[in-house]
């Protein structure tokens, strides 16, 4: 399965993505992923807290909402995802270099796919989406796609 990642720290990455590749409302919020053993940090959560699909709404942790605003909800709360590295070792390897790059282990999590579309799950669709949006960057297997601009 794909997904579209983004650096949660950007005020404007939520619109970004909902008016250049989701196609929908603008307050519409994503979801944070995190690194399981940190997830006790910046979230309401205890700690060893799981949540590996997505499927549950916690709260953001009142010092981390304004520094965390595209995956921080209107109430303060995220639909958190938790990354363990023995479940997913290369999401795990990529929230890490991350954190080594932002000090952020928190990456926004959202489906590839557009509004009224179905999830990409072969690369030509990964292609057809890539091309149908505003992504700049798609990384599919061992191969790097951008678009010239």
């Amino acid at each position: 399965m794909a997904f579209i990642y983004a650096d949660q720290r950007s005020p404007q990455a939520k619109e970004h993505i909902n008016a250049r590749i989701k196609y929908r409302e603008k307050y519409r919020p994503f979801a944070p992923a995190v690194l399981h053993e940190k997830s006790h940090r910046y979230f309401q959560v205890p700690e060893g807290y799981m949540s590996n699909y997505m499927e549950k709404v916690v709260s953001v942790r009142e010092e981390f909402r304004e520094k965390l605003p595209a995956i921080t909800h209107v109430d303060g709360s995220g639909r958190l995802q938790t990354v363990q590295r023995e479940h997913n070792p290369v999401f795990h390897g990529i929230i890490s270099q991350f954190e080594e790059i932002t000090s952020y282990p928190v990456v926004l999590n959202t489906s590839f796919n557009l509004n009224g579309e179905p999830i990409v799950l072969s690369p030509s669709d990964a292609l057809s989406t890539f091309y149908s949006s505003g992504l700049e960057h798609l990384f599919l297997g061992n191969y790097y796609v951008t678009k010239c601009l």
